[in-house]
């Protein structure tokens, strides 16, 4: 589930760079940034998690590749993937620090760079589904989907990605107090985006649950599973009818809120069939505990943490239209003297 909140970047790279819609372009660093911190920490939390870490080295070991497993290519494809954001992310510090010829450089390489980072989220989102496969009837069948459960995580991911862009730029608009740009008309046509993909995602969903005769699983007042998977399509579909049937479309609070409940309606998804709806066997029931939770929130306050220094450090954010306009030159100024004195030392 973590990482669908990390994939951001990857669905505005296909937006951008794929689909060329340039119109974007301002909300593609915020969410790289994003996108990088989400899947490193990401990384370091399941390191931590596999309790016995120090086999994690075996990982790396061309012997020990086990390429018949799905879990490796998730993997393989997931550290890479961490390099290949990093290297997406790099002309922000070094444009700040003033190296030209690395950013030359880099530049020339960048279209592999843009291409290999639209590929690789889709390998190992898909695999993410592909990895319950195996658990065969310990899903339950309304999740369980031979076919589908790999479709499923990719158009979940991309939800997640674009309601993650929404809600990441909402909050710091906010806490910008007006100082940022209003971005409310591209957060707008980002919705409808996330809107076809919903629709699709349910559309596959139903009609898987028809065509193999599973509908009855998921209706009835008193059954768990009936609750959850209802929980999962109202949590996506309600705010978009909000949006859509009303004139609230450019309301930031109402984007804010709607991509909020698209968040927890395709993260519902993920756990449901990871995690809730996944019965072991023999009477074995887990739950995060106590311990594990502690970790995952100190990993996300620190991403938080880490955010909010970087983009007030390095030019992540579109420029900022200060209300105070001499305050607004200053920054301005102060920050492009001390680029080129950087410049100037490494020349």
């Amino acid at each position: 589930m973590g990482t669908g909140f990390a994939c951001g970047g990857w669905a505005l790279a296909w937006t951008v760079y794929i689909f060329n819609k340039g119109k974007y372009h301002p909300l593609v660093r915020p969410a790289l940034l994003a996108s990088l911190f989400g899947y490193s920490l990401g990384g370091l939390s399941i390191t931590i998690d596999m309790g016995r870490y120090w086999h994690l080295p075996y990982f790396f070991l061309p012997g020990q590749f086990n390429t018949n497993s799905v879990l490796f290519e998730t993997a393989v494809c997931m550290t890479i993937y961490i390099c290949v954001v990093t290297l997406e992310f790099a002309p922000v510090w070094l444009g700040f620090f003033g190296l030209k010829k690395l950013f030359k450089k880099l530049n020339k390489i960048m279209f592999f760079v843009i291409a290999l980072g639209a590929l690789l989220p889709m390998m190992h989102q898909s695999s993410m589904g592909s990895l319950m496969i195996v658990a065969g009837h310990k899903v339950h069948p309304a999740w369980q989907s031979y076919e589908m459960l790999p479709v499923f995580s990719l158009l979940t991911a991309f939800i997640m990605g674009f309601s993650i862009v929404i809600f990441e730029g909402s909050v710091v608009k906010a806490s910008l107090a007006g100082q940022a740009p209003d971005e409310r008309h591209l957060f707008s046509q980002l919705t409808k985006t996330a809107a076809v993909l919903i629709a699709l995602f349910l559309m596959f969903r139903f009609g898987e649950l028809i065509y193999h005769n599973k509908l009855h699983y998921v209706l009835g007042l008193f059954k768990f599973e009936a609750w959850m998977f209802w929980a999962e399509v109202w949590l996506m579909t309600l705010p978009l009818l909000a949006l859509f049937l009303g004139e609230r479309r450019n309301d930031g609070r109402w984007l804010f809120v709607s991509a909020l409940s698209m968040l927890l309606g395709a993260a519902l998804w993920r756990l449901d069939y990871s995690m809730i709806m996944y019965n072991p066997g023999n009477g074995y029931k887990y739950f995060p505990s106590g311990q594990e939770l502690l970790i995952s929130i100190g990993f996300v306050s620190i991403e938080v943490c880490a955010y909010i220094l970087i983009i007030r450090l390095f030019p992540v954010l579109p420029v900022l239209k200060e209300a105070n306009k001499e305050t607004s030159e200053y920054i301005i100024a102060e920050k492009a003297a001390l680029s080129e004195n950087l410049a100037q030392k490494n020349s």
